[in-house]
């Protein structure tokens, strides 16, 4: 899927997510790693998105993703950032420090190569809310695009993200394992 596809499909999804989180009443959070803002970004360049968006910290290293999500160390050097687990600590810290009825997280590699026996693109991304908790393993594959291919998995990873939100808020009142 190239950028252009990707963007606007990011923002349309975006739209929807950020509709039915005011239809909800609820409000968002999210929690990044290797999408360093760009997941922030999809949902507050969204008119309305200051009733529902309260929000988004960067943990770009083990130490803050700690700090800032509670992410226990045990778990990050047992498993390492890049893992199903971490994702699903990175939502609910994220939900817990901002207060947000609904979270979002990303963790994974950028790239451009493998980082910690993990190839460039492969990412977690969890959602949580009191009636929904998922996580995903996504791959990005950009294919060989030189020094843009951290920039294409990152908004790759943002799309799948969003698109994971869309699909949680689809079904309303129902735990969701995805």
């Amino acid at each position: 899927m190239n950028d252009v596809l990707i963007g606007d499909r990011t923002d349309d999804l975006a739209a929807r997510c950020v509709r039915s989180l005011i239809d909800r009443g609820a409000t968002l959070a999210v929690g990044e790693s290797l999408t360093g803002g760009l997941l922030a970004d999809a949902f507050v360049r969204i008119p309305g998105a200051s009733q529902v968006f309260v929000a988004g910290l960067v943990t770009y290293t083990n130490s803050m993703k700690h700090a800032l999500l509670a992410v226990s160390t045990d778990l990050l050097n047992r498993e390492g950032a890049v893992h199903p687990d971490v994702a699903l600590a990175m939502a609910g810290g994220v939900r817990q420090t901002t207060g947000a009825s609904v979270s979002l997280a990303t963790t994974g590699v950028a790239g451009p190569g493998p980082a910690d026996g993990h190839p460039a693109g492969r990412a977690y991304i969890a959602v949580m809310s009191p009636e929904f908790t998922a996580v995903r393993e996504v791959n990005c594959d950009p294919g060989d695009q030189g020094t843009s291919q951290r920039n294409a998995i990152r908004r790759c990873v943002v799309y799948e993200a969003v698109a994971l939100l869309a699909e949680a808020l689809a079904v309303p009142n129902r735990e969701k394992q995805m």
